[in-house]
């Protein structure tokens, strides 16, 4: 999905393990953390709003993970489903996950591919691809997330490529893991990633908890999706997301008297600074700026369809062209 917002805001993001900043400093940031949702609407009256956690002024990293937008269940009648036009990526992974509906995804490493409830499809950006993301006709409900990774410096100009995995619903206590991204109390995940990273959808039934074991090293996001969650003792209400800092063993999740449903994401602090803005993610502001230029003259203005971002053929529409700069460089934004 791309950032659709006018004035996307600048961010820079100094990801300065726990470790550097010395003991006391971790020993008094181990409490749940919450983090609200602000609405994002994508395009017109009638487009989708989304609900985003990441990026924000307390939390803009937890690991690799650098963005995530939850969205519905929106009736597509009324809201006219999702149409999003070819638009670029840099220095990323996208990571497609629906709990009801059917999006089309076409992208110019030449991939064409439904993104269906339960099912991962993870897009490897690399140096620079272009996709489109359409609900399909059949779709009456739209409900999901959209997440991103950063891509660590050693990998970001790897070549973009495509992948679909179908993890396997686990029981583990009283709940259901879906595990798409790494590993998890003995689940694995055969989708690539660049950096230590897990990423799962979890269903526990109303009234009960479990204590999930997970690498101590990760620092950890949940988000609610339905239900009530208590959080190491902390409530997290409905699209919010409750964040732990690395050091914890194992992470008690209850449910209230609904039933839960959550994505966990983690992953070990990406230790790296990076700039992101609208839909690329690079080091400085003047990548991003040569990244706008190329967008811009390639393929809003025609100049060059085998260029950084290629072509997305099958989409019937025009590609999505970039918002402007802000009229300053990009700063750095200071973690709370």
């Amino acid at each position: 999905m791309s950032n659709l917002e006018k004035h996307p805001v600048e961010l820079f993001e100094d990801a300065t393990p726990l470790r550097a900043l010395g003991t006391d400093v971790a020993d008094r940031r181990r409490e749940t953390i919450i983090l609200e949702p602000r609405d994002v609407p994508l395009g017109g009256p009638r487009a989708m709003n989304v609900r985003r956690t990441l990026p924000q002024r307390k939390r803009s990293l937890i690991g690799g993970w650098c963005f995530i937008d939850h969205y519905g269940p929106d009736e597509v009648a009324e809201r006219g489903g999702m149409v999003v036009p070819p638009h670029p990526h840099t220095g990323l992974q996208t990571v497609s996950w629906l709990f009801a509906g059917e999006v089309e995804h076409r992208d110019s490493a030449g991939s064409h591919a439904m993104v269906r409830p339960g099912e991962l499809n993870l897009m490897t950006a690399g140096r620079g691809i272009a996709h489109s993301e359409v609900s399909t006709a059949e779709t009456t409900v739209l409900h999901g997330a959209q997440l991103w990774v950063a891509l660590p410096n050693a990998s970001r100009h790897h070549a973009p490529f495509f992948e679909h995995f179908v993890p396997r619903p686990t029981q583990f206590g009283d709940a259901v893991l879906r595990v798409f991204v790494g590993s998890l109390a003995g689940q694995v995940s055969t989708a690539t990633t660049f950096s230590e990273l897990v990423g799962a959808q979890i269903d526990l039934p109303a009234g009960t908890s479990i204590d999930l074991p997970v690498d101590e090293r990760f620092e950890h996001g949940l988000l609610v999706d339905s239900g009530e969650l208590t959080l190491e003792g902390a409530i997290v209400p409905v699209s919010h997301l409750g964040y732990l800092e690395p050091g914890l063993s194992s992470i008690r999740i209850e449910a209230g008297s609904d039933p839960l449903r959550v994505l966990l994401i983690g992953g070990v602090p990406l230790g790296e600074s990076i700039v992101m803005w609208w839909n690329f993610i690079g080091r400085s502001h003047d990548e991003i700026v040569q990244f706008r230029a190329e967008w811009q003259a390639d393929v809003i203005g025609g100049g060059a369809a085998d260029g950084r971002f290629g072509t997305v053929r099958g989409y019937d529409g025009r590609a999505l062209p970039a918002p402007e700069l802000p009229n300053v460089r990009l700063r750095p934004r200071e973690q709370e």
